[in-house]
């Protein structure tokens, strides 16, 4: 088959023909159009023939002139195309100088050098730099920069690039310019620069070896008190690095920029990190418990990219995972030591099943590491980023923390400066570890999820527990045929008083302490020595992502519930009966639940709320039954997503009717009193607090929605305000109307706060929702250029599955047309809300035509992007 031409294809790749030892920028901002002057220094490098054509990456941008060591290019000399300039024999060695023209106020694509409310900002990863200047924008070519940045000193007074300030000063005409220098070689999509009138505050951090950062953020004028967690955060974050993995900075000041016009959450540029504003402004009356901990893990998230990601970055964009993958993992573990182990592994666990499960099983599946791509902006993925940090989080497990932390000291030892693979990273641990670890690398090349059988029989007169484990690997996109995996099983055998029973021998799979390995196609592993019958509780810890279907009964789940050691597998079995009696019944022409089982259920949510021994942050998960998207993912074909709905809130309100004075009661009790602490323990006070209010209103809509209205008027904080309102609009509560109009006139000053009104009115299920979201874009305060302002109400809408999935397909038209809109400026955004549609195949014939019938007239918009074209392709023939 031959190679499509707009594919890039792994196996391609090689080495650029030249080496770019250095950048030189010079830059001098202005509004509308502005030149940039680069020199770029480059050799031949050893075995490419001399006289090769040097290609540069550089787009949407004006060439003003090009030199070689000061002499300027005859136009025979060089060709300039839609996105290359090409000089066609270069010596060996030489300097490159360019000046090139570029407009950042017109440029709404939000990638390279824009201009956001005033200030400039670039945006560089993936392929962003080429809209700077000319050079090679890859990930494996590193290049020191020294950066000359110049501007009017009322319009830019802050001017900020990576590495350290090395100069600054006055120039005429109330102007000034300020040079910056990154001693450490990187990659152009680490480049960053921001110049603009900011606020900032400042701090510092004495690193291990007695070494002080000076700390800053900057923001908007007005919005500095706001910083105060972010910075907290990045403290503990660099704290946290050094003891964990021994990980210590390397700069002299380490600066944050928060802008209100980003198209992802934040970027790690070396020494600048540059973040969407919403994940970094935190206080009390703007940012929820759950912003909080969000802004606490992105910034986490992008510090930790300095070593991973950074000093060792990817070869090229294929292993994306490694420097992505990676660093989730490290931020998940920075959140599970700062608050909550167990609820923070449920949480990963169940948002990854949420999101990434669904991409696997549609047809946008791909392996964590992709041998292929159309457009790498539609690779930053649930697969590549929690996928990715499942399989890292596989190899700890298996060969332990200790054994972990070993080899991630050779490979940032062994990789320091190196632009990496999958295969270096591996073969760290296994230099460590010295077991071959190539069956565990095989999940980063490979698309989909096993589902693993279980079933199994206790022999109680010979005591001897046998269990029997089938792998089964789906075929996705592109891969019918899949090996077996390796997967590694943490495991108990769980006796009626909840203790965790031993054995004397074990055959037919590897079992050391509670792990066992599942590498066959089929195993039957047999215990001797067990002393009475167990429940089995399998997978603890999420220690796979994988499916599993089990020959447990509903008794050994609720049991498993009541009594197992490990939270994941207590929360996991909850959840399993709720699916277990809700995803028949709410199947096309299912059954409502029987009496019996949501009794059952009840009684399963009663004793999880009254045990004053678990954790609040704890209950208020397992109090919860699975989402519409879990439901529909369980169902897989057929879906219907208002049958969903009625049979989920039916059974909601008969649980919560029937714990309706446990509830009463917790919720009393934790009323709070006092100011507001984003803590982990009050945290977790208030989510219990507000799923009991959620179950109140459930149980009783007119006494539940009195109290979320007590509540909202009582509360001294957003978090309890958007609860009570979201319980309400949520359930299409009466009160919710005259409400969200009080949030709106009341609280909504801030963007931020306005985003959840946003999204607050698009979620109400009623037959109003797209009229009311339509309406909603003429908001003043609603930006259709701001990606904010355009997740917040399309993605509260698309959650609502009922409305968004409207039988008469009005609103799968509505959200292609906006699409099509938004796919002119900003295809990144446009393409990431084309991603809702993935599962469209999955919906009943009528729903499924519609929604096809909306993307089939998305096909013909007359200058569709690259981006939203490969999404839509794969989407429609998947």
């Amino acid at each position: 088959m031959a190679k499509d031409d707009n594919t890039t294809y792994m196996s391609d790749y090689k080495p650029s023909d030249y080496v770019l030892a250095t950048t030189e920028l010079d830059v001098v901002f202005a509004p509308d159009e502005m030149d940039i002057k680069a020199r770029l220094d480059f050799s031949l490098r050893e075995g490419v023939a001399p006289g090769t054509p040097l290609k540069l990456d550089g787009e949407h941008m004006d060439l003003v002139a090009v030199a070689i060591d000061g002499r300027a290019l005859d136009e025979d000399e060089y060709e300039v195309t839609e996105k290359h300039l090409i000089v066609k024999k270069p010596p060996e060695e030489f300097t490159l100088s360019t000046i090139v023209r570029v407009k950042p106020e017109a440029n709404k694509a939000l990638e390279g050098l824009y201009r956001s409310s005033g200030v400039w900002c670039t945006q560089c990863e993936a392929e962003g730099f080429r809209r700077i200047t000319y050079s090679y924008d890859r990930p494996d070519v590193m290049s020191v920069y020294t950066v000359r940045m110049e501007a009017d000193k009322a319009q830019a007074p802050v001017l900020l690039s990576n590495g350290n300030p090395v100069e600054s000063g006055e120039l005429e005409g109330n102007r000034h310019f300020a040079v910056w220098h990154d001693p450490h070689p990187k990659p152009s999509y680490l480049f960053a620069m921001v110049a603009g009138d900011l606020a900032h505050i400042e701090d510092s951090f004495t690193t291990m070896s007695g070494k002080n950062v000076d700390l800053a953020i900057y923001v908007e004028h007005g919005k500095e008190s706001q910083c105060d967690w972010a910075m907290d955060s990045l403290k503990r974050s660099m704290k946290w690095d050094e003891e964990r993995f021994g990980c210590e900075y390397d700069l002299d000041v380490f600066n944050i920029v928060a802008v209100s016009d980003f198209n992802l959450g934040a970027m790690e540029n070396k020494g600048l990190n540059i973040f969407n504003d919403s994940c970094i402004l935190a206080d009390p009356q703007t940012a929820t418990d759950d912003d909080y901990e969000k802004v606490e893990a992105i910034i986490a998230h992008e510090y930790f990219h300095n070593w991973t990601g950074n000093r060792i970055t990817c070869r090229d964009w294929f292993q994306l995972c490694l420097k992505e993958g990676l660093t989730v993992f490290r931020d998940e573990e920075f959140t599970s030591d700062e608050r909550s182990r167990a609820v923070k592994r449920i949480v990963d666990a169940r948002d990854l099943r949420a999101y990434q499960y669904a991409e696997d099983s549609g047809p946008l599946a791909h392996p964590p590491r992709p041998n292929q791509f159309k457009e790498i902006n539609n690779f930053y993925t649930a697969t590549v980023y929690v996928k990715g940090a499942a399989i890292v989080r596989m190899i700890q497990t298996y060969l332990g923390k200790d054994m972990f932390r070993k080899g991630m000291d050779i490979y940032l030892e062994r990789h320091d400066g190196d632009a990496a693979i999958i295969e270096d990273f591996v073969k760290c641990f296994e230099d460590a570890s010295g077991k071959d670890l190539s069956h565990l690398q095989k999940w980063y090349t490979v698309a989909g999820r096993p589902e693993v059988n279980v079933t199994h029989s206790y022999d109680g007169e010979n005591k001897r527990l046998t269990i029997n484990l089938e792998q089964v690997n789906k075929p996705t996109p592109g891969d019918e045929h899949k090996d077996p995996k390796f997967i590694p099983i943490r495991f108990g055998l769980v006796s009626d008083n909840g203790e965790d029973l031993s054995w004397d021998s074990v055959t037919g799979a590897t079992v050391e302490d509670d792990l066992m390995i599942l590498d066959q196609a089929k195993q039957t592993v047999v215990f001797e020595g067990v002393s009475s019958k167990p429940t089995l509780s399998l997978f603890r810890d999420f220690s796979a992502p994988v499916s599993v279907v089990s020959d447990l009964t509903m008794a050994d789940k609720l049991n498993l519930a009541r009594l197992d050691k490990d939270p994941f597998n207590r929360w996991d079995s909850l959840q399993n009966v709720a699916l277990d009696i809700l995803v028949p019944a709410a199947k096309l022409n299912g059954e409502d639940p029987t009496a019996e089982d949501l009794s059952a259920l009840a009684e399963a949510f009663r004793s999880i709320l009254t045990d004053n021994a678990l954790d609040e942050a704890f209950k208020a998960l397992a109090l919860s039954l699975p989402t519409q998207n879990v439901l529909a993912e369980h169902i897989g074909q057929d879906v219907d997503p208002e049958r969903i709905y009625n049979v989920r809130r039916t059974a909601l309100s008969a649980i919560a009717a029937k714990i309706e004075p446990e509830l009463a009661q917790t919720y009393k009790s934790l009323v709070e009193e006092g100011d507001y602490s984003p803590d982990a323990r009050s945290a977790g006070r208030r989510a219990l607090k507000n799923q009991c209010l959620s179950l109140l209103l459930a149980a009783d809509e007119d006494k539940g929605g009195q109290v979320a209205v007590a509540q909202y008027h009582a509360a001294t904080n957003v978090t309890d305000r958007r609860a009570a309102l979201a319980t309400l609009a949520a359930s299409n509560h009466t009160n919710a109307p005259e409400l969200l109009q009080h949030f709106r006139d009341n609280y909504c000053d801030s963007v931020l706060v306005f985003d959840k009104w946003l999204s607050l009115n698009a979620i109400i299920p009623d037959d109003a929702a797209l009229d009311r979201v339509k309406s909603l874009m003429n908001d003043e305060k609603f930006n259709i250029e701001n990606p904010n302002r355009v997740r917040s109400l399309i993605g509260g809408f698309a959650a609502n599955q009922v409305q968004f999935g409207r039988k008469d397909g009005e609103s799968f038209q509505f959200v292609a047309d906006l699409i099509a809109d938004i796919d002119t400026r900003t295809p990144q955004l446009a393409a990431r809300l084309l991603t809702l549609f993935r599962s469209f195949k999955n919906y009943e014939s009528i729903r499924r035509e519609a929604a096809k019938s909306a993307l089939e007239s998305l096909q013909k918009s007359p200058k569709l992007s690259p981006d939203c074209s490969d999404i839509l392709e794969r989407t429609l023939a998947g």
